[in-house]
């Protein structure tokens, strides 16, 4: 039976909870702000969307901050490929790289221009004129077609197709090219038989023939070359003093007859050349001991030289001079000692290119 005092909260619907009486259950918690309950949930709203401002579209000074800035990059390019770099560090393109970077930052300054901004700051840092000027600089400095700012009476002068200080006519009557190299093959052909014949030597060239261009002595290059002749070299060793002599002596024959001065040896100590710079470079002041042998001739006014020079490592005493031969022999394959030929001259003109150096000659009065 139930009690008169909880009939109240008891119910009468079955399975349902009953309903709390007036005032609710007794010490019940009370929380404010809380829904009535069957009160529908409100929806949820994201504060980041809440406060987010409507997106708009960019404004101007992002598309002006954009295009200016791939304007300038082309610009840049342009002048880069057509070999401008005097142009890059000019006070126009200069004065546009200040007024791109301006429009830049006042886009970047701007709410609805920012990303464009952001993008053309990027353009700018890639392409401007430092980093332009210095790609300028290393292409036209590995091509050599860098001008600077010279003058049209300097880049005439760097232009000159002779040699400063010398005139035309000197060039014009001393021997050509082609006459040169004929004579040095075949001075060089006699002084080896004369050797082959005498000490049975045998031979290996051990270098080519090189043309290098003259400079002008104004800045550019003449038409002038140096020429090397092939050089040859014993395939046995020459290590005995009065057999070094001897051969010396024989080839002082062959040039004699060429119209060659008799040689001169640097290596002797009555040459003149100072105790140290003997020592470093033939290994001592004594011939008897020195691990190298240098002679010398030529033919002035004629600009034939003439070289002979005999490495004996039987006077290597410390090893020092067989690492140098070794890595001579490693880049050119010739044998480690020996004797070694060739012929140098300096300043000659082709005698194909003689019509042409009158020609232009004629630019310059006074050579």
């Amino acid at each position: 039976m139930v009690e008169p005092q909880r009939a109240r909260y008891v119910s009468d619907a079955a399975g349902a909870p009953p309903v709390p009486p007036p005032g609710g259950y007794h010490g019940a918690r009370r929380t404010d702000g809380v829904a009535p309950y069957g009160t529908p949930p409100s929806p949820i709203v994201s504060s980041t969307a809440a406060t987010r401002a409507e997106r708009q579209p960019a404004n101007a000074i992002g598309w002006s901050a954009l295009g200016s800035a791939v304007l300038f990059a082309l610009i840049l390019l342009a002048t880069l490929l057509s070999g401008g770099t005097d142009l890059l560090y000019g006070v126009t393109l200069l004065t546009l790289q200040l007024v791109v970077v301006g429009v830049v930052i006042a886009a970047l300054a701007s709410p609805r221009g920012r990303m464009l901004g952001a993008s053309a700051l990027v353009i700018t840092l890639l392409l401007n004129v430092a980093t332009v000027g210095a790609m300028s600089a290393v292409q036209t400095s590995a091509s050599g077609s860098y001008q600077g700012e010279k003058t049209a009476d300097q880049k005439h002068a760097e232009a000159f197709p002779g040699i400063k200080g010398t005139s035309a006519n000197t060039v014009l009557g001393q021997m050509s090219l082609e006459q040169v190299q004929r004579l040095s093959n075949e001075a060089l052909a006699e002084v080896r038989e004369r050797l082959t014949a005498r000490y049975g030597y045998t031979w290996t060239q051990a270098g080519d023939e090189v043309l290098r261009p003259e400079r002008n002595g104004y800045g550019g290059e003449s038409m002038l070359v140096q020429y090397t002749s092939a050089s040859w070299m014993t395939k046995e060793p020459i290590q005995d003093y009065e057999q070094k002599l001897m051969v010396l002596a024989v080839i002082e024959e062959v040039l004699t007859d060429y119209g060659m001065y008799d040689l001169y040896s640097f290596n002797d100590p009555a040459s003149g050349l100072d105790d140290t710079i003997l020592e470093r470079f033939y290994g001592s002041t004594d011939p008897y001991t020195q691990h190298t042998w240098e002679a010398y001739t030529d033919n002035y006014p004629d600009p034939m030289r003439f070289y002979a020079v005999t490495y004996d490592l039987s006077n290597d005493r410390t090893g020092e001079f067989l690492g140098e031969r070794q890595a001579q022999h490693d880049r050119t394959g010739e044998p480690l000692e020996g004797l070694q030929i060739y012929f140098l001259a300096p300043e000659l003109l082709s005698e194909a290119d003689q019509a042409e150096f009158q020609e232009r000659m004629q630019e310059y009065p006074g050579y």
